[in-house]
């Protein structure tokens, strides 16, 4: 029969929990399917954005063999952005290995771990969901607390500048939408300035997806379009118009959701280090100056001998290091 004295093997050491959960199963979620964030550990709580505002001039014609113009260098400045300290905490109680048995081959350490790895696998999906989260608040340009109205990291405060929008007009039958799209990337592209890109995405919210593909001039674009297929399809997985893939996102942590009713957002995809998640090491004393790791896990002893307590935690920073060069989109 399982006993307490089972927590102080190997399996259950901070370095065995910590390999568990950084394995496990992942949550399937839109922005990390797609790849759109790097993912780096760093060894400090926060990180350093170099942010240097790179300005174009043109350049006057002169004499062949005369001093060129003198064109002086923009200074850099140093922004820190500290990390998100996320902990959660589960209990196994002694009663609920209680009556556990081994069984066929398994032992009993195999049995009782079994029944850790089912908590940390809880743990691990509310800190996936969590990051997730951070990084549409990245992409809208606030990470927001779970409250959905505490702010933890304002971008365009940080870098000083402000959003760029662009009204869609979706309400409206005779707009030109196709013009708008063009529109909104070329802010996109004067934001990027000469970065290169791949392509663009839109996240849309269910409402603006809505109004977008029922509008009379996207419905024109498809009407002949494989006999009419895409109007009597469910297009919400994405189609391109305009040069743009757009897609619904679904995504809601209790009663707010990822994007507001109405809004979607342009965003530039291939752009190297436009999106970042940095990972800071746990605040453990065997963790301190290591590179970071997206999930850690550990466990100690409860009072009286009572069970074990279970700690799971990450320490993200999810950044956008351009946020004027994603444009909100609204209906």
């Amino acid at each position: 029969m399982p006993s307490l004295d089972i927590f102080n093997d190997d399996a259950f050491s901070m370095v065995s929990l910590t390999k568990a959960i950084n394995t496990g199963d992942h949550l399937p979620q839109r922005l990390a399917e797609l790849g759109l964030f790097s993912e780096e550990g760093i060894t400090t709580t926060s990180a350093m954005i170099e942010q240097k505002g790179e300005t174009l001039s043109l350049v006057p014609a002169g004499t062949r063999g005369a001093p060129a113009d003198n064109t002086s260098g923009d200074k850099a400045k140093l922004i820190p952005f500290p990390t998100v300290h996320l902990p959660q905490r589960s209990t196994v109680l002694a009663d609920s290995i209680q009556n556990l048995r081994s069984f066929g081959s398994e032992t009993e350490v195999e049995t009782v771990q079994t029944v850790v790895n089912k908590r940390l696998e809880k743990l691990r999906r509310n800190i996936d969901a969590t990051i997730e989260y951070h990084r549409m608040g990245a992409i809208k340009g606030q990470v927001l607390d779970a409250d959905g109205t505490s702010v933890l990291l304002d971008l365009y405060t940080a870098f000083g500048v402000s959003q760029q929008t662009q009204a869609m007009a979706l309400a409206t039958t005779t707009t030109k939408v196709r013009d708008l799209i063009v529109k909104a990337k070329r802010k996109a592209e004067d934001a990027l300035g000469a970065q290169m890109y791949r392509g663009m995405r839109a996240f849309c919210s269910a409402d603006f997806f809505d109004a977008f593909v029922s509008h009379p001039a996207v419905e024109a674009a498809y009407d002949r379009w494989m006999n009419g297929e895409f109007l009597r399809a469910d297009v919400r997985s994405g189609f391109y118009h305009g040069g743009v893939f757009w897609e619904e996102y679904r995504g809601t942590v209790g009663a707010v959701p990822f994007i507001a009713s109405g809004d979607a957002y342009l965003v530039p995809e291939g752009v190297p280090d436009l999106f970042v998640t940095n990972y800071a090491p746990a605040d453990y004393e065997e963790t301190v100056n290591t590179i970071g790791l997206p999930y850690y896990a550990k466990q100690e002893q409860m009072r009286m001998g009572k069970g074990r307590e279970i700690e799971a935690q990450s320490n993200p920073l999810c950044l956008n290091t351009r946020p004027r060069a994603i444009i909100k989109l609204t209906a």
